[in-house]
């Protein structure tokens, strides 16, 4: 329960009161910018207030003092292009503190081997084939094809179409081990619908045909991989 008072009190503080005003006057101002001290004011009185436990008091000490600490090298370190990666590395290190300040001063025994059973083994492995290993797999197939000459006017943003095979193939793997075949169907028909358009306007066969083996194969090897893994289990 603490815990999640926790992380409630983070993404409430992170997310719902940090204007996205503060956000560009801290990366304009960085240290300078009072709203990074506001910032970290308002995860300490939400902390405060969620837990409501004064004998509390060194876990709101120590997750304010690393919120200041965690966004204060973001913002002196990041740059334009790096932007996206500190955000996630900023997040995880906050979530990492809340955890070690939970289990080491709540006492809460924590028994690793109690994670790394073979069916949580079996998940990750399935979700991890299905992202990075699963793209290189489908890049593989289609060597034998001229793919970049197909899609040289096509207008996509870049590695969209990798992220949004991803994403299908997880929630594919999502529904079948969850024995909701209806929503494979329906992920199915709706990107068919949002792809109809491109067909329509296609007059070439070739790509017409690519932007079916493609989406075939990616739902493909999803459905295989989330039968395997309910057999197994």
């Amino acid at each position: 329960m603490i815990l999640l008072k926790l992380l409630l009190a983070h993404l409430i503080g992170d997310f719902f009161l940090q204007p996205q005003k503060w956000v560009e006057e801290k990366e304009e101002k960085k240290l300078k910018s009072p709203k990074l001290y506001f910032h970290i004011l308002i995860h300490v009185i939400l902390t405060i207030i969620l837990l409501w436990d004064i004998s509390l008091w060194p876990i709101v000490l120590i997750i304010g003092f690393s919120h200041l600490i965690i966004d204060a090298l973001k913002l002196v370190f990041q740059k334009k292009k790096t932007k996206r990666l500190f955000f996630f590395i900023d997040q995880l290190l906050h979530i990492l503190v809340i955890i070690g300040c939970y289990f080491f001063y709540l006492d809460t025994t924590f028994h690793l081997e109690s994670f790394i059973t073979e069916n949580n083994l079996l998940l990750l492995t399935s979700l991890l084939f299905l992202t990075i290993p699963a793209s290189i797999i489908m890049k593989t197939i289609f060597l034998k094809w001229n793919i970049s000459e197909l899609t040289k006017n096509n207008q996509s943003l870049k590695d969209a179409g990798k992220y949004i095979g991803i994403l299908e193939r997880i929630l594919v793997f999502i529904f079948i081990i969850s024995d909701h075949w209806e929503a494979v169907g329906f992920l199915i028909t709706a990107k068919s619908v949002f792809r109809f358009g491109d067909l329509k306007e296609s007059k070439d066969r070739q790509l017409t045909e690519y932007i079916l083996i493609g989406t075939l194969i990616s739902f493909g090897i999803a459905i295989i991989t989330g039968i395997i893994y309910t057999v197994l289990i």
